[in-house]
């Protein structure tokens, strides 16, 4: 009889490790402003994620810019400079055996946070959640 493996559904624990230590010196490196370029420079870039590839190769970093609507230049620049900071991320990543390639993406996360916060707001809701209060009787008011 042949086992088959399942495909596992989500990042290995491996993944999550790595992308959390790949985030961390993005972080730093940003922070101490290492990059000489005019706009990244001026601009508070937080990664908020970084999802590795299943070999470890490729690393997707999600970045937001604090008070910037349009993100594309900022993602645009940092993907200008991804070799310098792939560079610039191997003495904190001197225990893998490979350096991965970093790419990056606009976090849109936060986005479909606030859309969600805006529906729950909503009047619609509101009205829908004061519709269900305390009308079915079961209980009385000491009883809540």
């Amino acid at each position: 009889m042949v086992k088959t493996r399942k495909a596992p559904k989500g990042p290995s624990q491996r993944q999550l490790s790595v992308g959390e230590k790949v985030r961390h010196a993005l972080t730093e490196i940003l922070a101490r402003g290492e990059l000489r370029d005019d706009l990244l420079e001026k601009a508070v870039i937080t990664v908020t994620e970084v999802r590795m590839a299943n070999d470890l190769k490729l690393a997707t970093a999600y970045v937001t810019v604090l008070g910037q609507s349009e993100m594309k230049p900022f993602v645009d620049a940092l993907n200008a400079h991804a070799k310098f900071l792939r560079g610039r991320l191997a003495p904190a990543l001197r225990h893998m055996k490979y350096m991965p390639d970093i790419r990056f993406l606009e976090d849109e996360s936060f986005d479909n946070y606030a859309r969600i916060d805006a529906l729950l707001r909503s009047p619609a809701v509101s009205r829908d959640l004061e519709g269900e209060g305390g009308d079915d009787g079961d209980a009385s008011e000491g009883e809540r």
